[in-house]
């Protein structure tokens, strides 16, 4: 990872002192660097790390910070890693223009390994969380919204960097077809889980633990698997009510809705189903020979639903 980091800092600036510190400002906001860690652990689980496998993991977190940039800008955050979010920081042109540079950047980057195949799948991989993230603009106060629709959604717009990660780290590490797809799988199915447990978070975290804005779903009029299970599993007269605090944006909804998720238990329910994709992701590593890097797959995966940031 620190030649990940190193890779990235260099990456990550420019000769023009105001796009210089807005990148360098966006790299402090980027994420747990998990993409990057899948992308590297997979490649040593499958054989060794290479060069491809250092640049592409660079490539696929700026992708990845991109998409936090432009993120906060469609949720109005103004918190990110205990910062300041770019456009609290500026303003959404700022958060815009940054996000466009990254991702441009990024391909740019993934060129330079001189293979196609990386630059496709990156391609693929980028259009379909893009694809994910205006699917779930559409589902906005869509109060009917199927828990299938909903995985859909996540795995395009979450789980699709992860799954591409792992492919591209068992692929430059020379693995078998079938490893390849396994490592492939575990990686969606990974990032499946990681989203509900966010989607938990987003709802009952502190924000002074996770340094993030919170309660962006509820405010945006976005069901996640809580609600859907709730709205789903509720009397007639629950459900109802429940709606019409949707539907008005009464300011009970938060009450209305937290004492229903009680009374179904919501909770218990969406801790179960990302157990579930954990347990199928950690099932797809059978294939591997025991090793250091395997283990700490393993752990990434048990610790994603568990976590409290």
């Amino acid at each position: 990872m620190r030649l990940v980091e190193s890779r990235l800092r260099k990456e990550m600036q420019s000769r023009y002192p105001f796009v210089d510190e807005l990148v360098r400002y966006g790299c402090m906001l980027g994420g747990k660097r998990l993409r990057p860690a899948l992308l590297l652990l997979t490649a040593k689980a499958c054989g060794e790390v290479r060069e491809e496998h250092i640049v592409l993991a660079t490539v696929l977190e700026m992708i990845h910070t991109a998409t936090l940039v432009h993120d906060d800008v469609l949720d109005r955050a103004e918190q990110r890693r205990r910062l300041a979010t770019v456009n609290s920081r500026w303003d959404n042109e700022a958060s815009i223009l940054l996000g466009d540079f990254l991702f441009s950047h990024a391909f740019f980057l993934a060129s330079t390994t001189g293979d196609a195949f990386a630059c496709r799948e990156i391609g693929l991989s980028t259009n379909r969380v893009c694809e994910g993230e205006i699917r779930q603009k559409g589902s906005r106060g869509q109060y009917d919204l199927a828990e299938d629709e909903y995985l859909d959604i996540i795995d395009a717009k979450t789980a699709e960097l992860c799954a591409c990660a792992c492919h591209l780290g068992a692929h430059y590490a020379g693995a078998t077809a079938d490893v390849v797809e396994q490592m492939t799988h575990f990686g969606r199915e990974l990032g499946i889980a990681f989203q509900i447990a966010d989607d938990l978070l987003d709802l009952y975290g502190n924000e002074d633990d996770i340094g993030k804005s919170l309660g962006t779903d509820l405010d945006q009029r976005l069901l996640t698997l809580p609600t859907i299970y709730t709205l789903r599993e509720s009397t007639v007269e629950d459900r109802g009510r429940l709606l019409s605090a949707m539907q008005e944006e009464s300011p009970e909804l938060h009450s209305l809705l937290f004492d229903a998720f009680s009374r179904y238990d919501a909770v218990a329910y969406t801790r179960r189903r990302g157990d579930e994709y954990v347990a199928k992701a950690i099932r797809r590593l059978s294939p591997l020979s025991d090793s250091p890097a395997k283990s700490v797959l393993d752990r990434i995966a048990r610790f994603v639903v568990d976590r409290s940031f």
